[in-house]
């Protein structure tokens, strides 16, 4: 059975409703993807970097209780681990503030060995940060080389907006790397001022990678891959918290990929059915993850879904 690897940041998450604090998760959109496949029993290792702190023992404590491998996970000193405050509106909808105190030396780390038919996600600024952008484009690279399936959550955040000119390069590398690419409307719209799905699939992405899933919060969820394009209603569910959401859903996808054996050489040969299936499992992940005020599914959803 294929092998998750996620690599992107690491954050403490600190949800505010009204004003007040009322959680305190560990959080980052891979790290969310990878503890809810830890969870439902997915092979699955992560590789970030976390403070030598107290905050980054829960990190590192909380990857272990949820069966992730961590010993790719920096733990720096000089430095604290980031943390990432949560606003939630009226929609339960979050905006954020971030506090980062990094080292000068970042992601000091021996990188985990790949197999042919693992599964890589990445994305968010982490991958294109022009500090780790070295390191992380030769594990890119080198988990292309080995045959693994990468897949590519751009989530590119309002914060960055006057960035993207300096990150479009770094950018459109991830996109080749990638055989999936999964980006939402607030990406496209951040990036390119585009909203249109079959627009940006056909001018952005198609060029690059034939498997394309389009999200737009609780708007339908759009899937364009070679056989042609197909469109997703969401599940209707009393929302608690948004913040987990999209990472949830692409654990979603992943948990869908190694459940039905998809490699990257089976991508092209996905029927209509088979998709339907793989995006269901998504919307069903995200679906749960808005009722809960954590980032990831809980342990018990967990079991029950990975025992059908």
């Amino acid at each position: 059975m294929a092998k998750v690897f996620g690599i992107g940041e690491t954050v403490f998450d600190i949800l505010f409703k009204n004003n007040q604090p009322v959680k305190g998760v560990p959080g980052g959109s891979v790290y969310n993807c990878i503890i809810s496949l830890g969870r439902c029993g997915v092979d699955s290792e992560f590789i970030s970097e976390v403070g030598d702190d107290r905050i980054g023992n829960i990190i590192l404590e909380h990857l272990n209780d949820s069966n992730v491998g961590s010993s790719a996970v920096c733990c720096f000193s000089g430095g604290k681990s980031p943390l990432a405050l949560a606003f939630l509106n009226e929609n339960n909808d979050a905006e954020y503030l971030f506090y980062k105190d990094y080292p000068n030396n970042r992601l000091e780390v021996e990188f985990p060995i790949i197999n042919k038919g693992d599964i890589v996600v990445y994305g968010s600024y982490f991958v294109l940060n022009p500090v780790l952008r070295k390191k992380t484009k030769a594990f890119l690279e080198y988990a292309h080389e080995q045959g693994a399936l990468l897949y590519y959550d751009i989530n590119f955040r309002k914060n960055h907006v006057n960035e993207r000119i300096k990150l479009a390069e770094a950018l459109i590398e991830n996109l080749e790397f990638a055989d999936v690419v999964r980006g939402s409307a607030d990406d496209f719209n951040y990036l390119y001022e585009m909203t249109d799905a079959a627009k940006i699939y056909n001018e952005k992405i198609k060029f690059y990678s034939h498997n394309f899933i389009f999200t737009s919060g609780s708007g339908n969820v759009q899937l364009f891959t070679r056989g042609g394009a197909a469109t997703y209603a969401v599940r209707d569910v009393e929302v608690v918290s948004t913040v987990g959401a999209g990472d949830n859903f692409n654990a979603g996808i992943l948990y869908g990929f190694v459940k039905n054996g998809v490699t990257r050489d089976k991508l092209a040969q996905l029927t209509a059915d088979e998709w339907n299936g793989i995006i269901s499992n998504g919307l069903d992940f995200s679906a749960h993850a808005c009722t809960l005020i954590e980032n990831y599914v809980d342990k018990e959803w967990a079991k029950n879904y990975s025992s059908k």
